[in-house]
């Protein structure tokens, strides 16, 4: 089992996670982060989601090296309904980093945030997102039509769910 640690964000972490986002290849996440600067006001923000239980967000660490992000958006009409997503540097994808910061991850949102429901949505093209959902005991409940946003096009989704 990989050394894997979740922990929240931090501003520090602006410029490792621009370096990710800007090297890997994520074509089935849209980030609207262009600069450094956008990254640091994203992650400024980290404190006010968490205090309104809109998002909770996380950096993940691979033997201490910042790898990825993770985190938990809350339902705000079903506030006990919460969605993982995460993203993983391109160096260091396949390793089973995702799938360990995903079962932490369900741990904070139904130890902590008293989640009943967690679901994944994953772009149907994106097999290695889907490998992660499973490899966690999340079942495919169905697909959701274009629901996923990239650019201007839209993409269906799988939805994966597990539940308290």
């Amino acid at each position: 089992m990989p050394e894997v640690k979740i922990r929240p964000q931090e501003l520090f972490d602006a410029e490792r996670f621009f370096e990710i986002i800007t090297h890997t290849n994520l074509d089935f996440i849209e980030f609207p982060i262009k600069t450094l600067e956008e990254e640091i006001c994203i992650l400024q923000l980290n404190e006010a989601k968490r205090k309104a239980n809109f998002e909770h967000n996380y950096s993940i660490l691979y033997y201490g090296k910042l790898v990825g992000a993770c985190g938990i958006r809350i339902d705000q009409h079903r506030p006990w309904i919460g969605e993982i997503g995460y993203f993983i540097d391109k160096d260091y994808q396949g390793k089973g980093i995702a799938a360990e910061a995903v079962r932490q991850l369900e741990k904070v949102g139904f130890e902590k945030l008293d989640l009943q429901r967690i679901i994944i949505l994953m772009d149907t093209r994106n097999l290695a997102s889907e490998r992660v959902a499973r490899k966690c005991g999340y079942e495919k409940e169905g697909v959701m039509r274009k629901v996923h946003r990239v650019g201007e096009d839209y993409y269906d989704c799988f939805l994966y769910a597990k539940t308290r």
